[in-house]
């Protein structure tokens, strides 16, 4: 039987979450391509050998447990979850003092309590696999609160950055919750990333298909890997778990935290 990975927002033929499904079906997963648009999920899964794909939505219980339920009775286990999707970034607003709060709100609800709800929901399918791995994909925005990373202003995108760091929060704190089990949950900031050549303001970022490979390594990590860390092109930046003293991050030299399992670098 080959392995399943759902992964959320995947909607784009440009985005990272098909790039992120690409990688994953040439290593001959089944992946399961979700969005909010169906149609647009099928059409992509339909360019891949192996794939379905499921509507849903992480700001919509309905739709998340409908998807849940339908992992469980068709695959019986999922072997990866992977929260790619992620809310409208406000690159405008450089302050938490202008920040437009339904903006946050909005974040907080598709970047943060949906993929702690979702998780929730494929716990049972994850938990049927034999070493399952859970993924957040992250931002190095969410680095301005939690290491003071100077991005240009006093909080560049703080919606965006705060649902992040949130997100960050919560992966350190679901891989402590997951410890005693075979389950990993890992962060990576994927880099600067061309998903948007519509913009036309993405001359100095990466291909999907190449941030994607970062995302990929977390999501098959061999056991006794990295659990509760923030990764970048396999590089630890910091770790999450809970009551970890940092010495890890941008411009920092990289070490070992204090708690949790051993973060060590993976050169795989």
């Amino acid at each position: 039987m080959s392995k399943t990975a759902l992964i959320t927002g995947t909607s784009r033929a440009a985005g990272l979450g098909f790039a992120v499904a690409q990688l994953l079906a040439e290593q001959d997963y089944h992946v399961i391509l979700t969005a909010r648009d169906l149609a647009r999920a099928e059409s992509l899964a339909a360019r891949l050998p192996n794939a379905t794909a499921l509507r849903l939505d992480l700001a919509d219980l309905a739709t998340m447990t409908a998807a849940a339920h339908q992992v469980a009775e068709t695959f019986g286990r999922l072997d990866v979850l992977i929260n790619n999707a992620s809310d409208v970034v406000d690159f405008a607003t450089l302050s938490a003092l202008d920040v437009d709060l339904p903006a946050v709100q909005s974040a907080l609800d598709i970047d943060v309590l949906g993929p702690w709800q979702l998780t929730q929901l494929l716990l049972p399918s994850l938990k049927a696999a034999p070493a399952a791995r859970i993924v957040n994909v992250s931002s190095v925005s969410a680095l301005q609160i939690s290491t003071g990373l100077d991005l240009g202003a006093s909080l560049r995108a703080p919606a965006h950055s705060f649902a992040k760091h949130a997100l960050n929060t919560l992966t350190g704190v679901l891989a402590s919750a997951l410890r005693d089990t075979p389950i990993l949950v890992n962060a990576v900031d994927p880099g600067e990333t061309a998903t948007h050549p519509e913009r036309g303001d993405e001359d100095t970022a990466r291909p999907a298909s190449e941030s994607a490979r970062g995302v990929v390594w977390a999501a098959t990590l061999p056991a006794g890997a990295p659990t509760g860390g923030l990764f970048r092109d396999r590089e630890l930046v910091l770790s999450l778990l809970p009551g970890t003293e940092n010495t890890a991050g941008p411009d920092r030299d990289r070490s070992e935290p204090a708690a949790g399992k051993p973060l060590t670098r993976q050169d795989q």
